[in-house]
């Protein structure tokens, strides 16, 4: 069978999970992952003699609506490449548009700049790399995503300090910061119908997943929080619902913050809110 003729037959298996376009795509991130093979090579007569197992493992967990992400456990953003497992969310562009942000904003070297929430370690990992001289800090109440967040830091040359906490339940452990940003849980449980099955089957719901009663939970203690911990004139930036930007600028100005901002992302969506203490 050639390469060609395979990657018909995979991208049409999985046509019943995604559109056309999205299974070429996961089956050629596929080829590169475990035959080393680019999308030039898949439109040649390229012949294979045999088809290793770990391919064919990895097809089976596609057809079973695994992210591919998960599959082959890395993840790109921002120009690098993270290792994640389902402990952890996949990075999102969103995300990656929130980091640009930051960046763009942020020249100044030696600030303190904290990440709530951290999961892969996406956020303060890609922040120390292209900040200079910054410290950076990282916190997550899961030992498995801190793991994983310590392990991406190590990997990539990042220098990073990451720290157990609960930040509903504990203060923010660092202060004299000059910038605090996160990706909390956003998405309200009422929401969970409009999102594809391989989001809610295998990515953490605790990072994910908020009451409907109480969307802003995570918001509303980090600001809280954050005063106490920025330094004057310090900056918070959040990613958000899209449907919550409204309520979310009006925690931020009746905590006192100021030139307080909604970025829409790409997709011209509410996504990112700054605001300065």
């Amino acid at each position: 069978m050639t390469l060609s003729e395979l990657f018909q037959s995979y991208s049409s298996q999985l046509q019943g999970l995604y559109s056309r376009q999205e299974s070429e795509s996961l089956i050629t991130w596929l080829f590169e992952s475990y035959l080393g093979k680019s999308r030039k090579d898949i439109t040649s007569n390229f012949v294979l003699d045999a088809f290793p197992l770990e391919l064919e493992n990895a097809f089976s967990e596609l057809l079973e609506g695994k992210p591919i992400q998960y599959v082959t456990g890395k993840a790109p953003f921002y120009g690098r490449e993270l290792s994640v497992n389902s402990n952890v969310l996949i990075p999102r562009n969103e995300t990656e548009e929130l980091v640009h942000l930051i960046i763009k904003e942020n020249k100044k070297s030696g600030m303190r700049i904290l990440d709530i929430g951290t999961g892969s370690g996406c956020i303060p990992i890609t922040l120390a790399l292209e900040i200079k001289y910054a410290e950076v800090f990282g916190l997550d109440i899961s030992d498995s995503a801190l793991s994983m967040a310590s392990q991406n830091a190590s990997s990539l040359g990042a220098k990073v300090i990451f720290q157990k906490c609960d930040i509903l339940n504990e203060e923010i452990p660092f202060n004299n910061l000059d910038i605090i940003v996160s990706n909390p849980p956003y998405v309200r449980i009422s929401e969970k119908e409009m999102m594809h099955d391989n989001v809610l089957k295998y990515e953490p719901h605790l990072a994910l997943f908020v009451q409907d009663d109480d969307p802003l939970l995570f918001y509303r203690v980090i600001v809280q929080k954050a005063k106490n911990a920025l330094n004057a004139n310090g900056k918070l930036y959040f990613e958000i619902n899209e449907a919550l930007g409204s309520i979310t600028l009006e925690l931020l100005t009746d905590n006192g913050f100021k030139n307080i901002r909604i970025h829409k992302d790409l997709n011209n969506r509410d996504r990112i809110v700054s605001a300065v203490l």
